[in-house]
């Protein structure tokens, strides 16, 4: 039986608020995932640090990945939690809703069928666009076109995965969009094909 299903499957200690997941979803141990949503069957390794952001379909999350991770408040001050997490130093005080609610729509957005490698790190607002590939370890400080490998700090592009062209109709087939039954019908195919053939039997 396979142990993937419509219900996520949250491996133990993690910590999840506010968070949505699509079928077939894993979020692996002592990952912690607030204020995002999961598309179908997208999932994260071990420890990974998930905050404010939209994962698209069959996203792959390594161990150790930090996407959306939140500022202090550099224009003030002080940066320290006593500004916004008020209440935990002082009987008398109240949070900082306002600091929270811009924390929150500072959206990450993962593409479609993308690769976060362990330990990369994913500022907020940024956008991973659909096929790309992050390396270990990189620093993403700007948005990363579909298909394209990144790596460094900051991270830079080393190469696109396919020629535009393929790239493209890919996006076009949109094969994330299809149904499970269909998945499973053509896997052989994705297994064995070449991405040029796969496109040209099924291809927009």
């Amino acid at each position: 039986m396979a142990r993937l299903g419509e219900a996520p499957f949250i491996h133990p200690d993690c910590q999840i608020k506010e968070a949505t997941f699509g079928a077939y979803v894993e979020i692996g141990q002592g990952s912690r995932i607030q204020n995002a949503r999961f598309g179908d069957y997208s999932y994260c390794d071990r420890f990974a640090d998930i905050a404010n952001a939209e994962i698209g379909k069959f996203a792959n999350i390594a161990a150790f990945a930090r996407i959306g991770p939140t500022d202090h408040p550099m224009d003030q001050p002080s940066l320290h939690h006593f500004l916004y997490r008020s209440p935990d130093y002082f009987d008398d005080a109240e949070v900082d809703d306002g600091f929270f609610e811009k924390r929150a729509a500072r959206v990450a957005r993962i593409g479609h069928d993308t690769w976060i490698g362990h330990g990369a790190v994913i500022r907020p607002e940024i956008q991973i666009g659909h096929g790309a590939v992050v390396a270990s370890m990189a620093v993403v400080t700007h948005d990363v076109e579909p298909y394209q490998i990144v790596a460094g700090i900051p991270a830079k592009p080393l190469r696109a995965r396919f020629e535009r062209p393929v790239a493209q109709r890919l996006m076009d087939l949109a094969w994330w969009d299809w149904d499970h039954a269909t998945l499973r019908d053509r896997l052989a195919d994705f297994r064995s094909m070449s991405t040029p053939a796969f496109l040209e039997k099924y291809g927009a």
